[in-house]
């Protein structure tokens, strides 16, 4: 019978969701999909001072609207504390841990010590040995594992390979505080036995407590899940992810106006690949995301990349799709929420109707919330330095023409309002944009805007008409 694979996003509450943590998010979801697995959810609460109920909400929140779920509840580590004790005393009674008794100031002198003679600062292993009759009286210990000394711990990582690390570089960790309280090494393997968990997948700046968990797992006859440590995330100058770089929380992503859709895509082409196949569906990633295709370099967050992937993600959504994720996105948008404020059913119908011609300049809803908001400005329109220039000269006294000549029209559309331009181009010897250029200017205020005559048609006759003569001479 073949194992179901069961992998865990863990996060730590003390801050966002961000990017780094999301693509850790969206490779376990997607393993166990490939696989017909199981993704669980624990949140590792046990950093009391810096877990925050805010942060919990940001990181399910976040999760959500990338379209990453998980199976069953999520589960919370700091709940769980007594069963990591508890672990922790077994292991004291099996003979492979210890209580430990050394004070602060012992640490401190150890570590000095190792640093003046040219060694790694570990403990040195004192109270490994020794008997319980020896314990200083009303000092509380912490518990240590009894690590191997000798030879080397392997852990054979399905991105890494084979990595191989020294056992007198780990040295005797400690599982419980003096307090009573797990630490994370120790909750970590316990939580993932309990949960039944197969495959880790997460950054490889975990890869040495990969090796000191595989020590614990060994200490307690368990079985050592599947590892696959991952690179991380570097900014397109090769440094470290920074904030500058883009190491923000999901949430300024989607205040950024990206398309969840989009974001899955971007993020799974940080690190994996499917030959040289850029945009992909989530089914197709499902189908096709396998371990052994996640590369051992860092990859490089680019902004432009993103930009350009949104971009045609917007343009792919079907325009009913795209209204309801900009509808339902707009209070997280610069200006969105006052634009919410003041919707009606009339303006939400103008909006619609642009869409199509919106979306093919944007590249993000923000941009699209932008370039539409010609739709609800107040009268008279501030013009751009650009739409300014366009009505320089001679261009005031066409407004006034093609005024007359649109009012004349006994139809109000895209192909009536296009004709009389036609004309009227036609007849004073003009090219089309000389016409044009000038009547976007009046009607949007800006020199861009989606095809003047689907925007005569949105902006309706009566509003088109009061905009001309607003600007006409």
């Amino acid at each position: 019978m073949t194992e179901t694979v069961i992998t865990r996003f863990a996060p730590s509450p003390t801050g966002f969701l961000h990017i780094g943590g999301a693509r850790t998010a969206l490779f376990n979801w997607l393993y166990a999909r490939h696989t017909g697995g199981k993704m669980l959810l624990r949140i590792e609460d046990t950093d009391r001072e810096r877990s925050t109920d805010a942060a919990i909400d940001a990181i399910i929140d976040g999760l959500k609207w990338l379209g990453i779920d998980w199976d069953g509840d999520p589960v919370f580590q700091f709940a769980r504390a007594g069963r990591h004790r508890e672990v922790a005393e077994g292991l004291v009674a099996a003979g492979r841990a210890y209580h430990c008794y050394a004070t602060p100031e012992e640490l401190v002198e150890m570590r000095e010590t190792a640093r003046a003679e040219g060694r790694p600062p570990r403990y040195d292993g004192r109270w490994r040995d020794r008997l319980p009759a020896e314990a200083p009286t009303g000092v509380k210990p912490v518990i240590r594992i009894k690590s191997p000394q000798d030879g080397e711990t392997v852990v054979d990582d399905q991105v890494q390979g084979r990595v191989a690390f020294p056992n007198k570089d780990l040295d005797d960790f400690v599982i419980l505080r003096s307090d009573g309280t797990p630490t994370y090494m120790l909750s970590v393997v316990v939580d993932d036995h309990d949960m039944g968990v197969t495959h880790i997948i997460r950054g490889d700046d975990h890869l040495t407590n990969g090796a000191r968990q595989t020590i614990l797992y060994q200490a307690l006859g368990w079985h050592v899940p599947v590892m696959a440590h991952i690179p991380l995330i570097h900014g397109p100058d090769g440094a470290k992810l920074s904030k500058r770089h883009g190491a923000l929380g999901v949430d300024a992503y989607r205040a950024m106006g990206y398309l969840p859709a989009a974001m899955r895509n971007y993020l799974v082409r940080l690190g994996w690949s499917h030959g040289d196949t850029e945009i992909m569906s989530t089914e197709e990633m499902s189908a096709w995301f396998d371990l052994d295709a996640i590369g051992r370099s860092p990859s490089r967050f680019d902004f432009a990349k993103l930009e350009n992937l949104n971009g045609h993600y917007l343009r792919a959504t079907d325009d009913d799709a795209l209204f309801a994720i900009f509808i339902e996105t707009l209070p997280y948008l610069p200006g969105g929420p006052e634009l919410a404020a003041r919707m009606t059913p009339e303006l939400s119908a103008q909006i619609r109707a642009a869409l199509p011609g919106l979306k093919e300049r944007a590249k993000t809803l923000a941009e699209l919330l932008d370039s539409a908001s010609f739709l609800w400005a107040d009268r008279p329109l501030a013009l751009d330095e650009k739409a300014a220039g366009l009505l320089a000269g001679d261009a005031r006294a066409l407004l006034g023409d093609l005024h007359a000549a649109f009012a004349a029209l006994p139809a109000w559309d895209a192909a009536a309002t296009e004709g009389a331009v036609r004309a009227y181009a036609e007849a004073h010897g003009l090219k089309l944009g000389k016409v044009a250029q000038p009547l976007r200017a009046a009607l949007t205020g800006r020199s861009t805007s989606p095809g003047i005559f689907d925007v005569l048609a949105v902006l309706g006759r009566e509003e088109s008409l009061v905009r001309i003569a607003d600007q006409a001479a």
